[in-house]
């Protein structure tokens, strides 16, 4: 189980992120007594679901040429 500032530096954020997202239970978090704790697989979860998905580029047709973009 990861602590509040180690759940932080794996992603890369301050603190005061973490807290807020488990005020918001934007991410799941475990009271351990008085503590919140995070397990890695729910840290791992919560990156993937704030993943976007690459689209292919758009063929565009300008002045006789095919431009991606």
């Amino acid at each position: 189980m990861l602590t509040v500032e180690e759940a932080a530096k794996r992603l890369g954020t301050g603190v005061r992120f973490v807290r807020r997202i488990v005020a918001e239970r934007r991410i799941r978090f475990y009271k351990v007594g008085k503590y919140v704790r995070f397990h890695p697989d729910d840290i791992t979860d919560y990156i993937r679901q704030g993943r976007i998905d690459a689209i292919r580029p758009v063929l565009r047709y300008r002045k006789g040429e095919h431009v991606y973009g």
